[in-house]
């Protein structure tokens, strides 16, 4: 399992106990007013509501909750204003770590990030300092129901998809941002076999990793996780390489 698998695993478990005390929510109504206050309310001419829209879907969110946030964002109804903000950083071990935030208090989220980096073995760096060693991808998670390996390679291959892995109970697909859209379609389109598409977005996805052990690998993994609980916070991405049984025991 590679170790931006490693990390989707995990995510993934998370993302489960976020749902469940209303937290993805949270985040996700916050990218729908963002998306649909920079591209337009209407879905379908602006991919980007369209995605947020989706996994808003696929986490059961109420179609009135998804049509105020929309609105909020073309300004048909009143709402909180929220910057988009990349942060980059380092962490234990020369970690690197990129920070999605939208916020409506820019002063507040820098100090926050700053103070939760150096409290945990880590620190805020200059715009560049890490995102070289990323790529921007488009991250498709397909539950396995009765879908094999093969059946889906077979669909993702001709859409132009750059690769899958396979995980316990999921499969995740990567591509371009450039097939993102296409990829996920043809998913959509082969029936799924009772499968579903569980999650997708587009992500940070490392070049190469650095491999952490130990009190680092802790110290990585709790301060990773304090980050995404902070409310200004949409998404984390790291390089780090921990072995899953670490991952497993303090993730």
């Amino acid at each position: 399992m590679s170790g931006h698998s490693k990390w989707s695993t995990i995510k993934r478990k998370k993302g489960a106990i976020d749902a469940a005390r209303g937290k993805a929510f949270t985040k996700i109504i916050k990218e729908i007013t963002v998306a649909a206050r920079t591209g337009g309310g209407d879905p379908d001419a602006n991919p980007r509501l369209r995605l947020a829209v989706n996994n808003a879907k696929s986490n059961n969110m109420p179609a009135d909750n998804i049509t105020r946030a929309i609105k909020k964002g073309t300004g048909e109804l009143e709402g909180v204003s929220y910057d988009e903000i990349t942060y980059e950083g380092y962490g234990p071990g020369g970690v690197a770590i990129i920070i999605e935030s939208l916020t409506d208090n820019r002063n507040r989220t820098v100090a926050d990030l700053r103070h939760l980096l150096s409290k945990n073995g880590g620190n805020l760096a200059e715009s560049g300092a890490v995102s070289w060693n990323f790529e921007r991808k488009g991250v498709i998670t397909v539950t396995k129901g009765t879908y094999t390996e093969d059946d889906l390679m077979n669909v993702i291959l001709d859409a132009g998809a750059d690769d899958m892995t396979d995980e316990e109970e999921f499969f995740e697909v990567t591509a371009s941002l450039e097939k993102f859209e296409t990829v996920r379609k043809a998913i959509e389109a082969s029936g799924l076999n009772g499968s579903k598409i569980e999650s997708a977005s587009l992500q940070y996805v490392p070049k190469t990793t650095t491999k952490v052990e130990g009190k680092d690998a802790e110290s990585t993994i709790k301060l990773i996780n304090v980050i995404e609980d902070n409310d200004d916070v949409q998404n984390v991405y790291s390089n780090a390489d921990i072995d899953e049984k670490v991952m497993e025991e303090f993730g």
